[in-house]
């Protein structure tokens, strides 16, 4: 059954040169080809304002520049995320980005009165996160304990009501060899043909 998908690449940098758009680009290819719908969100093409105070988050609203992409999350069966791990987690630009969109109204309900726990309004949908890595992916899981990716998952997306959540680790990229990097390729063009 055909899915509509929210295809976030979180990667700071345009540069048409970097594995995460290409493992996007592929996820992109794959999901159109098997029919599925893809709303893009290239985060290197966005401007659009930190948020400074909590009661921005509490009570301000999404930004102009990214009510579309508050539109697509809404309208999303799926979500994927392509990032680059930068400092252990995702890069400050996909951060902020996700600051704006999974506040109160957009993302999840504040309990009546301000008493009891927030309820998520994005249940019924499902995750990927997709990393890529400088060290060896088992190091990241084993040693650092996954705790970027973990926050992300936990605190934000499960946050929300989005879940299951599945995470996609690409480890040693800039050492990773041809036919690796094209391996990895297929592998996201096949998740995206499945909508997984």
């Amino acid at each position: 059954m055909p899915r509509r998908i929210l295809l976030i690449l979180g990667h700071p940098d345009p540069a048409p040169n970097h594995l995460c758009r290409a493992l996007a680009d592929a996820y992109d290819e794959g999901a159109r080809a098997e029919g599925h719908t893809v709303d893009r969100i290239d985060l290197s093409g966005l401007d659009f304002p930190l948020l400074r105070s909590p009661a921005d988050f509490m009570s301000g609203s999404v930004p102009d520049a990214l009510r579309p992409a508050a539109d697509a999350l809404a309208a999303a069966d799926h979500v994927v995320i392509v990032f680059p791990l930068w400092l252990g987690t995702m890069p400050a630009v996909l951060k902020a980005f996700l600051e704006q969109l999974m506040r109160p109204g957009v993302a999840f309900e504040n309990a009546a009165g301000g008493k009891g726990f927030p309820k998520g309004r994005l249940s019924g949908r499902s995750a990927r996160v997709v990393v890529t890595m400088g060290m060896p992916s088992v190091v990241y899981r084993l040693w650092f304990r996954n705790h970027g990716i973990a926050c992300l998952r936990r605190n934000i997306l499960n946050f929300v009501g989005i879940r299951p959540v599945r995470e996609t680790l690409y480890g040693m990229v800039e050492a990773g060899e041809p036919t690796k990097r094209e391996g990895w390729i297929a592998q996201m063009r096949a998740l995206g043909a499945r909508a997984g």
